[in-house]
């Protein structure tokens, strides 16, 4: 069996976000594809399974499944669009989330997501101990959403991951305004087994409806500033929906033993 691993929202190798993908003609037992997920550990391995006129996708962190995953997506949509329907300009697959399209946007791909609603929260004395900086405002939905003064905090934060895992949210993201970007943000998760998400588009769900709001701007260029660092381009569309678009290339293709296989 064939896994492509794939780095997302860059358009070059050791940067953007890697995440490993599988096709499989059914789906495995949970367990196998955990095993699987915590061999590669990676933030993220996407399984893909034919479906008619789809394909079925889950994702799974190093130590749990989620709901919802942005950048194994897009290299989903790659793996797809490149190796399997060349000729094709959209795909569409089915999540625990319904379904979510994706299309070739010129060198982009743009995945079509649910904007996640959030509501401003107090900043606490814990969120202030775990990011080891005061932020100036919090948002709460799936995530926690902390908003810092400038592009310059968030990259200089050192959170305590343990204390991190204590805050709201499935994960916690640090944003601030951009200082060549509409916004710059860092992604993490230690609930789910990742210290911080190199780039994070289901972050971006809540993040960029929330920077469209504050500068009225319907397009949000987004820079995710982690050591390996992506690009997001976000549209805010209406109807509750957020399109979100990055580039992706192709790491490696690499051959899956016989041995391992799911039996």
């Amino acid at each position: 069996m064939n896994q492509y691993i794939v780095d997302a929202f860059t358009d070059k190798p050791f940067s953007g976000n890697p995440a490993a993908v599988c096709l499989l003609p059914e789906w495995p037992d949970d367990g196998w594809m955990r095993k699987l997920a915590m061999e590669n550990n990676l933030s993220e391995t996407a399984f893909l399974v034919p479906g008619g006129q789809a394909y079925r996708l889950r994702w799974f962190t190093p130590e749990t499944e989620v709901g919802l995953c942005g950048h194994a997506t897009l290299a989903s949509a790659f793996v797809v669009l490149n190796f399997l329907e060349r000729t094709a300009e959209k795909v569409s697959f089915i999540t625990g989330e319904g379904v979510l399209p994706v299309r070739r946007d010129g060198d982009l791909y743009a995945m079509d997501f649910p904007l996640i609603p959030q509501r401003e929260i107090p900043v606490t004395a814990a969120m202030c101990e775990a990011f080891g900086a005061k932020p100036v405002k919090a948002l709460l939905g799936t995530d926690l959403v902390c908003v810092f003064a400038s592009e310059e905090d968030v990259r200089g934060l050192m959170p305590d991951q343990n204390l991190l895992k204590h805050l709201e949210g499935r994960g916690q993201h640090a944003t601030a305004p951009g200082d060549g970007t509409d916004c710059a943000s860092r992604s993490f998760f230690p609930k789910l087994g990742v210290a911080e998400d190199p780039v994070c588009g289901s972050a971006h769900c809540q993040i960029a409806p929330y920077w469209g709001a504050e500068l009225h701007k319907e397009k949000i260029i987004a820079l995710q500033a982690s050591r390996r660092g992506g690009i997001l381009y976000c549209r805010l569309t209406g109807n509750d929906r957020v399109e979100i678009s990055g580039k992706a290339c192709l790491f490696a293709i690499s051959e899956i033993q016989p041995a391992a296989l799911p039996r």
